[in-house]
């Protein structure tokens, strides 16, 4: 009787606590269903919809999809431009970071300062850095061009040229990459420093080090910053809003900028829902090829890829 009254108080004792855990966790949960889950199937029942935010939602089935695949001109042209800009930012972004993130891990006086400096740009707000480099590629009295003046060189349509538009904005995205070298910084300090006395000892210089060691230990790192880095720049909106308004001749008319004309513009919202979903998509496809190629080629501790 003892040991039965034992286990009731327990299993009480359990339910309140559980019943304790959902309280808490209730307002968290409630956030999720209305701010995320309930606004995403809305935006997937308005993707099937002629609706404008002003009248009753018209069912149009997949017609937005039709439309925007077969009869959308600037729809590709959104779809190339997006691309172009995530595989020029995604590789010059973590290469840069990389290479910054190998500088500061040697030991360095000015070390601490220096990781500070390169990471600054991350927490600049957006629009404060699409104002700062809209200055520094201004065409008349831009600092760029006011450097290339001083070396004798023509100066450079920085953000009105239909070749050097995306090119700009992805210098733009390489000045913020501080998130990218701290996370790389991290990899880089559970390098076993053994390995690579290992390499030196056997006559392996410092590419052989870093092929051989440093680069196998960094793999999972580098695997989540290129990922991380590509879903973003698949994202882009700001600098196009703010710098270029998708010009010039659509050059830098982002997927996401015109998604945006199409929902607040337009007043096309059905389409722009459909148009999100497109992203989702185009996202997930591109993120799957992403694992199927490159996790296998991933090193773990472990043994494991």
């Amino acid at each position: 009787m003892a040991k039965q009254r034992k286990n009731t108080h327990l299993s009480g004792r359990a339910r309140r606590e559980n019943l304790a855990g959902y309280l808490f966790a209730g307002p968290a949960l409630l956030g999720l269903l209305l701010f995320a889950l309930l606004p995403i199937l809305v935006s997937l029942a308005a993707s099937l919809t002629d609706w404008n935010m002003l009248t009753d939602w018209t069912f149009v089935g997949l017609g937005n999809y039709r439309s925007l695949l077969t009869e959308d001109y600037y729809f590709w042209g959104s779809v190339k431009a997006t691309l172009y800009y995530a595989v020029l930012s995604v590789i010059s972004s973590n290469l840069v970071a990389l290479t910054v993130a190998l500088l500061l891990n040697t030991d360095t006086r000015l070390q601490g300062i220096f990781r500070t400096i390169y990471y600054l740009p991350t927490i600049v707000p957006a629009v404060a850095q699409a104002l700062l480099w809209g200055w520094l590629f201004n065409v008349d009295y831009g600092l760029f061009n006011n450097i290339l003046s001083a070396l004798g060189l023509p100066p450079c349509d920085w953000l009105a040229g239909e070749s050097t538009v995306i090119p700009s904005l992805v210098l733009m995205s390489v000045w913020s990459c501080g998130g990218s070298i701290v996370i790389y910084l991290s990899g880089l300090q559970s390098v076993p420093p053994e390995l690579l006395e290992a390499v030196a000892i056997d006559g392996g210089g410092a590419w052989a080090r870093f092929r051989t060691v440093t680069l196998p230990y960094l793999s999972p790192v580098l695997f989540f910053n290129v990922l991380m880095s590509m879903i973003g720049s698949l994202q882009v909106f700001t600098q196009a809003m703010m710098m270029t308004g998708g010009g010039p001749n659509g050059k830098s008319l982002f997927f996401s900028y015109y998604l945006y004309l199409k929902a607040f513009t337009d007043n096309q919202m059905g389409y722009a829902c459909a148009m999100a979903w497109m992203l989702f998509l185009l996202i997930v496809v591109l993120s799957a090829l992403f694992f199927r190629v490159f996790k296998s080629r991933v090193f773990y501790e472990s043994g494991q890829s």
